[in-house]
């Protein structure tokens, strides 16, 4: 039933791999040279403690076109905003235009690692550098509350767990998903790398104790 859950996922996707594996290939805009797309906001998803509510019956009529064209610039494509809406908008009880707002207000609350915006090539990194880049700079954010999930060899998203008032929270057990690559691709913001994987540097083997993200260096690789 619409507006029936207990918390919420906030999911964002690192663009430049997904257009790597995907999006590239379907002609998506975000994946346009010089898009420029890095983390975007995949969605704002209702969950059960135990499972979720999708494709939820609902008396409101879809996003507008301007309702659709405002959230662009967070969530890279018109198509991928209106497909968030039929899954999951539906299910959260708002109106398009609320539950758009809903969405940009819960992305705002949470810090993009920086570090992960700069890396000037390609890489291969153990995927829980992922986690750690983001616990760095959202304080408040515990381990519990975040999951990275990875697809054919590649970072795909990370997943933060958020009350339905937009606090930070534990992830249900269900949903957490945490990608344990030693070696997971990441594409970097901007390059023209889609749908290869050039390997140019990679980070160096690290050690099962966590380390400070901003203090790890890439090489290259030996030829």
């Amino acid at each position: 039933m619409a507006g029936d859950f207990d918390y919420f996922i906030l999911s964002l996707s690192w663009s430049p791999n997904w257009c790597a594996n995907e999006g590239a290939e379907r002609g998506d805009p975000q994946c346009a040279a010089g898009a420029g797309y890095g983390w975007v906001l995949h969605g704002l998803w209702p969950q059960y403690d135990e499972g979720w509510p999708d494709y939820c019956p609902t008396t409101f009529s879809g996003p507008t076109e301007a309702e659709v064209e405002a959230m662009v610039d967070v969530m890279g494509s018109a198509g991928s905003i209106r497909h968030q809406w039929r899954k999951h908008g539906v299910c959260s009880g708002l109106a398009p235009a609320d539950f758009f707002n809903l969405s940009r207000e819960a992305l705002s609350q949470i810090a993009l690692p920086p570090l992960l915006e700069a890396l000037p090539k390609t890489v291969t990194l153990p995927a829980r550098l992922i986690e750690e880049a983001f616990l760095a700079v959202n304080p408040e954010l515990a381990p519990d509350g975040i999951t990275i999930t990875c697809k054919r060899g590649g970072i795909q998203e990370a997943r933060i767990c958020l009350t339905r008032d937009l606090d930070l929270r534990m992830c249900g057990a269900d949903a957490v998903r945490d990608c344990d690559s030693q070696r997971a691709i990441f594409h970097p913001k901007g390059e023209s790398t889609l749908g290869q994987y050039p390997f140019g540097l990679i980070f160096p083997k690290t050690r099962r104790h966590r380390q400070n993200p901003r203090a790890i260096t890439a090489k290259p690789l030996a030829k």
